[in-house]
């Protein structure tokens, strides 16, 4: 048991070590992208039922801190700012698939090929779906939105999603402490490295966690001998992906683990492009604010432009004779710089000291006790802690003790 838990965070603080750069440049751009560019300027140029709109969506969204959550209000303010039902669409789903920070954090622990094919694949994926919807729209075919979601003023909380935290992001003296160069830069830092941060820590931790896990516990070669790579690996990180949240920085160092055990390059896009991009908050936001027949041309497209970006990505990574690369790939993890020794330690203490500011522990208890509370179960109080310990003592002794 001690062996195990020691190389699962001897794996985790390597995944640390090699994003720890770039995923803190992504951070400090991200932060500066929100204060530099007016989301004002974004409404005005989204108005039209055309292709021109759906295309500038699509660019607006994929540099910005926006994760699939927090996506949400905004896309809706886009929606009833005037924004087209193609637009918005396209914005859905070009703003949580990609971003200045997971391009970053895709070339640590992928390679160059898989860190251009990603955003191409996001813009592409949201050109096609706005484009439908555009077209559905203009034929008279799309169903008026059944509900009407409460969202904030538009420049306010849009990129939270964590409500502890979330305020009214001082819309009174924006212009005037951004006034200067210098505030708007200190402000972008403010943001990259609290509210965002804040929004995104949680799934961070749970990146990093299940990555260390499958890099410890996977058998080196699960895919292509337990399970079979190609279409079926691909359909199966589909099945997973939509449903699931997690947001495109978290989502690669699990991407990045499972090609380590042999996944192939084009079913970890599959999942990097489905899995930011829905989830059931996501799928109700999209029906009630665009309608029961947008959310199907929604979920159709992502799956099909995901698959068919898949199979190019495999059959581009065979042309080209290359092998998928992962930062986990190999078992000893040494040689690094004291630039990313620092980054590492850095990005540590600072999921640290979010978690504490948000109080990650609270949530993920209540996360826990949730699905028991019809049953009147606790599964964190003292009798189910008595029963565990219990367990891992019987483990313990079933096994002499051997090992531990």
């Amino acid at each position: 048991m001690i062996d195990f838990l020691v190389a699962w965070s001897l794996a985790i603080s390597a995944i640390l070590v090699e994003s720890g750069p770039y995923l803190l440049l992504g951070l400090a751009l991200a932060g500066l992208i929100k204060v530099w560019i007016p989301e004002e300027s974004v409404y005005r140029h989204l108005g039209g039922n055309d292709f021109r709109s759906v295309f500038k969506a699509s660019l607006f969204g994929m540099p910005l801190p926006l994760c699939s959550c927090s996506v949400i209000p905004t896309a809706t303010a886009l929606r009833q700012s005037g924004a087209s039902k193609g637009a918005t669409t396209a914005f859905l789903i070009s703003t949580p698939e990609t971003g200045v920070d997971s391009i970053g954090v895709t070339y640590a622990l992928m390679d160059p090929l898989m860190t251009l094919l990603r955003p191409i694949a996001a813009l592409v994926t949201a050109l096609g779906a706005g484009s439908a919807v555009n077209s559905l729209a203009k034929r008279g075919w799309d169903q008026k939105p059944t509900t009407r979601l409460p969202i904030q003023p538009v420049a306010a909380c849009s990129g939270s999603c964590c409500g502890d935290h979330c305020t009214d992001n001082h819309d009174d003296d924006h212009d005037h402490e951004h006034h200067y160069g210098e505030s708007r830069w200190l402000a972008g830092l403010r943001y990259g490295f609290g509210a965002l941060l804040d929004d995104l820590t949680p799934w961070f931790v749970l990146g990093f966690l299940v990555s260390g896990l499958i890099t410890v516990w996977l058998p080196a070669d699960f895919f292509g001998e337990t399970l079979p790579t190609g279409w079926t690996s691909m359909a199966l990180m589909l099945v997973i992906g939509v449903p699931l949240y997690i947001c495109a920085t978290a989502s690669t160092p699990v991407a990045a683990a499972l090609i380590a055990k042999g996944l192939d390059p084009g079913s970890a896009l599959v999942l990097l492009l489905a899995g930011p991009a829905t989830n059931i908050a996501t799928m109700l936001a999209v029906r009630g604010v665009l309608g029961r027949r947008v959310l199907w041309v929604y979920l159709v497209a992502i799956a099909l432009f995901a698959l068919a970006f898949g199979v190019l990505t495999n059959w581009a990574y065979g042309w080209l004779d290359l092998t998928p690369g992962s930062a986990m790939a190999t078992e000893s993890h040494t040689g690094y710089s004291v630039v990313e020794i620092v980054a590492g330690v850095t990005l540590s203490l600072l999921l640290l000291t979010s978690a504490v500011r948000i109080r990650l522990d609270r949530g993920v208890a209540a996360a826990i006790r949730r699905p028991f509370a019809r049953l009147r179960v606790d599964p964190l109080g003292r009798t189910a802690w008595m029963i565990y310990g219990g367990l891992l003592l019987a483990v313990w002794l079933s096994s002499a003790g051997l090992g531990l």
